[in-house]
């Protein structure tokens, strides 16, 4: 596999993956602003998955339906962060969650916007000022949330469960030093888990929030990066391919009657 290839697998899994888990939240968010504010980044996401796919049918001759709709679950390469499924009615697990991500996305966009690989570097300034949005509207909500109270153990519990998974956006794939070597990307992840450490840790800590030890964390039996799911991805493969296959867009088209 080539190392553009790979890294653009991991962005453009990342990305549907999210939009899958966010549009569960449509008409349930707790106000009406903040389910416009989640539809609308749901959108964004998607149109970011849709970029990056697109050059990888571009680039490299993939079919949508390979790339999506029937291709196996354990090929998948986004991180466990981004599949796991929601408590009901945990609106801080998903604002955590947006924080965490939104984060490491800045990182890794900066570290793509002077991509050796033109065809990146090229879309990475439509999808920053994008990705400026999504992660001001998560600490915006982290700010209201972390005050005192019952929301605030919100917070904790979702940190609690979220970051060993959110540690795993830096796990590498067998491509990892193509990628740096071939200048795809300009930063190692291992640099970009360090800036990532640097900027939530402080922030989260100072919401009066308890951070897990990062290196005292057990990592989780799946990353995603290696293949490697959790029973949610699962679920969520098998719904959000229902209507495909139901449809039979899996099936070829026949010009023939059934009794020709």
């Amino acid at each position: 596999m080539e190392p553009a290839e790979a890294q653009l697998l991991r962005l453009a899994d990342d990305e549907f993956v999210l939009a899958e888990r966010y549009t569960e939240w449509q008409i349930y968010a707790p106000t009406v602003e903040s389910d416009l504010a989640l539809a609308n980044i749901a959108q964004d996401e998607f149109g970011h998955a849709r970029l990056w796919y697109d050059l990888l049918q571009e680039e490299f001759g993939y079919e949508e339906s390979e790339l999506i709709w029937e291709r196996d679950p354990a090929d998948f390469r986004h991180s466990t962060l981004v599949e796991l499924e929601t408590p009901e009615g945990d609106w801080a697990d998903t604002v955590v969650r947006g924080y965490l991500y939104d984060v490491a996305e800045r990182l890794r966009l900066d570290a793509l916007a002077d991509s050796a690989y033109e065809p990146i570097a090229d879309r990475v300034p439509k999808v920053q000022g994008e990705e400026t949005y999504h992660r001001e509207h998560a600490q915006s909500w982290l700010d209201r949330l972390s005050g005192s109270g019952e929301s605030h153990d919100r917070v904790q519990a979702a940190v609690d469960r979220l970051f060993p998974h959110a540690l795993s956006l830096f796990s590498p794939t067998e491509h990892e030093g193509d990628i740096v070597d071939a200048g795809v990307r300009t930063r190692s992840l291992s640099d970009l888990r360090s800036d990532w450490l640097d900027e939530v840790v402080p922030y989260l800590e100072s919401l009066d929030v308890d951070v897990p030890d990062p290196e005292e964390t057990d990592r989780p039996e799946a990353v995603g990066r290696d293949g490697t799911h959790t029973a949610d991805w699962d679920a969520l493969h098998a719904e959000f391919t229902e209507t495909y296959h139901e449809l039979g867009f899996d099936e070829p088209a026949s010009l023939r009657g059934e009794n020709a």
